[in-house]
């Protein structure tokens, strides 16, 4: 799962209190964001398998900081505080950390075994990743779907760039085709963490820029 991951931050952006979606987009992936940062400091570790699954070569054997449930709730927990500080509600908190989790629920459904609760055994995932044509249709239906109900529930500002929200999922969109159809890696060199991080930056930045463009209805 890569922009599938957005689809819980479109969806929370929907409630008035929630924080903004570029802060979201950086809930969304910020396991993700932990963990290369960690591959490029030797913490965890990742290698390139050819096979390994359909989709990728990603053979993600060592991530117990990250990936696993209680590293998540962790992490979860650590975006939340500073969000209640900032908003001075625990709404806004619980949104932004349920976001956060969300990236290891929709891990397990592509993942192959190295989803874990404590970052031991039992490992498992449900190994999506090995069928392209389910897992490739359902993650550009949840964001496509989930940036309809973001449309939905927000208006353009007027005077801003009403097709922000548009080049953001384009944006989504066109990277995640290169993602499953360009060249694969073949070794792991730090150019595809390098890479993968720069590409969460850049959707949030672009998040953030939609959502000062847009304001909720009502």
């Amino acid at each position: 799962m890569f922009i599938g991951h957005y689809c819980a931050a479109f969806v929370a952006a929907t409630h008035p209190k929630a924080p903004k979606l570029g802060t979201l987009f950086i809930a969304a992936q910020l396991v993700d964001f932990a963990f290369f940062l960690f591959v490029l400091a030797g913490i965890e570790q990742m290698r390139i398998t050819i096979g390994i699954t359909a989709s990728n070569s990603l053979d993600l054997f060592h991530m117990p900081y990250t990936h696993s449930l209680i590293g998540t709730l962790i992490w979860a927990a650590l975006f939340a505080l500073p969000l209640h500080r900032i908003f001075k509600n625990w709404t806004a908190a619980v949104i932004g950390g349920s976001v956060v989790i969300s990236h290891w629920v929709l891990d397990v459904l592509v993942h192959t075994a190295d989803m874990s609760l404590t970052g031991g055994p039992p490992k498992f995932g449900l190994a999506l990743w090995n069928y392209p044509a389910i897992e490739m249709p359902l993650e550009i239906a949840l964001v496509l779907g989930t940036a309809w109900l973001y449309a939905r529930a927000t208006v353009p500002v007027i005077g801003r760039y009403r097709h922000s929200l548009i080049i953001l999922v384009g944006a989504l969109l066109a990277v995640q085709t290169w993602n499953w159809f360009g060249p694969q890696p073949t070794i792991l060199t730090p150019e595809l963490p390098i890479s993968a991080l720069f590409a969460f930056f850049l959707f949030a930045a672009l998040a953030t820029w939609v959502s000062r463009s847009r304001a909720y209805r009502g």
